[in-house]
């Protein structure tokens, strides 16, 4: 067992946090952060650090991640999203900055070694649990860096990449999106078919997160290694919000073995929050429209618009109800996290707002009725368990 420090173990089952009225995690609850592996499938601290320059090493003022929050969290393996912009598509830039990212997280490493280590594997994963280290495994967000070329994805496989977003907001040479009403491909490149069968051979995990929904059905069947959907959230409780994933896809991620990760977004949470979002993106267009996009009339938009129109933010049972609904679609076996932490802004649910609140979910999980084995599996278990099976499909694949 993990040393707990003092003031986790004095927090007690039912107690309320006086700042914020929200109930605080029991002593299990901490207990089972501290000593099960939470693997979250994505957090965009490369970008992060990539914007402006902190050092998540220490304390720090803003964002979601830093290793005080993470230590507190239980948090022991976050995939590093290695998050290229879809207008750095079809350019070198892509793959000089996807090589940026990665540098920043090895750089992260190096600053402290004694908290940080880089995990290309579950046993790398296991073995720096036992070392009281936070493994740091790589996923890409976007395959635009790949540049058709499957020598350069053997370089992104050789410096750590253990899974690929095949696009992100907009279609690539890989995969139509989610967020695209350009469906060039109406689903997957020739390439990315290609693509798909290289990354089965290599151990590559297929991640499904952005795509349009034929891109989807096409992964299904062409991978034949379990996919991930590293940070989606259930359609049912967003209608008509393409980038969660519906019923039947979660369904059929399921069938293939899969694990959809849950997004802790309130917009990926809510119709409330999501219908929010959707029409500031109506209003901004307007105003695009009428002034355009540089004008004066939208500088600081989205604070203004928050002052007149506040996010309806989610709470912790919304997060709750998500992993709740995949289970009842598939099994114990097919959800896990995927919280987009730094990713998704001001947007993240009450009772989750960074890293350090993972026991505050473990408790909603204990209220549910879901027992030890169950919390392990979502916590870390389940992603873990595709990623040994992506694993093994490489190993007898030629």
């Amino acid at each position: 067992m993990k040393n707990l420090t003092p003031l986790l173990f004095a927090i007690t089952c039912c107690s309320v946090n006086a700042e914020t009225n929200l109930p605080e995690p029991s002593k299990q609850a901490i207990e089972y952060a501290q000593n099960m592996i939470i693997v979250d499938g994505h957090i965009d601290v490369p970008y992060r650090v990539h914007e402006e320059w902190v050092d998540v090493t220490e304390a720090t003022d803003a964002g979601d991640f830093d290793l005080p929050r993470a230590k507190t969290g239980g948090l022991n393996a976050p995939f590093m999203s290695i998050y290229i912009p879809a207008k750095l598509d079809d350019s070198d830039e892509s793959t000089a900055h996807a090589h940026r990212m990665i540098d920043y997280v090895e750089a992260l490493v190096g600053r402290n070694s004694s908290n940080f280590a880089i995990a290309t594997s579950p046993s790398d994963v296991e073995a720096q649990f036992k070392q009281d280290l936070i493994s740091l495994p790589l996923g890409m967000e976007n395959g635009s860096p790949i540049q058709g070329d499957l020598n350069i994805l053997k370089v992104f496989f050789d410096r750590g990449i253990r899974y690929i977003t095949l696009t992100h907001a907009k279609s690539n040479h890989i995969s139509d999106s989610s967020y695209d009403d350009n469906k060039q491909w109406d689903g997957l490149s020739p390439f990315g078919e290609t693509l798909i069968a290289e990354m089965n051979k290599l151990g590559i995990m297929v991640d499904i997160s952005h795509v349009s929904d034929a891109a989807f059905y096409d992964a299904i069947n062409v991978s034949t290694a379990p996919m991930i959907a590293s940070h989606s959230s259930a359609r049912k409780f967003t209608p008509g919000f393409e980038r969660n994933m519906s019923d039947d896809m979660i369904k059929k991620l399921a069938e293939k073995n899969g694990v959809i990760m849950v997004n802790f977004g309130s917009t990926f949470l809510t119709k409330e929050a999501r219908e929010w979002s959707d029409q500031q993106s109506r209003v901004k267009k307007e105003l695009e429209e009428k002034y355009g996009k540089d004008a004066k009339e939208l500088e600081d938009f989205s604070k203004n618009y928050r002052a007149k129109k506040p996010l309806p933010f989610a709470n912790m049972g919304d997060v709750l109800d998500h992993i709740d609904h995949a289970v009842k679609l598939t099994s114990i076996d097919n959800v896990g996290l995927g919280s987009d932490f730094d990713g998704v802004g001001d947007s993240l649910p009450e009772g989750l707002k960074d890293v350090g609140d993972y026991p505050r979910l473990v408790q909603g999980l204990i209220d549910r009725g879901y027992d030890k084995a169950a919390i392990a599996k979502i916590l870390g278990g389940n992603a873990l368990r595709v990623w040994r099976e992506v694993e093994r499909t490489a190993a007898t694949t030629k």
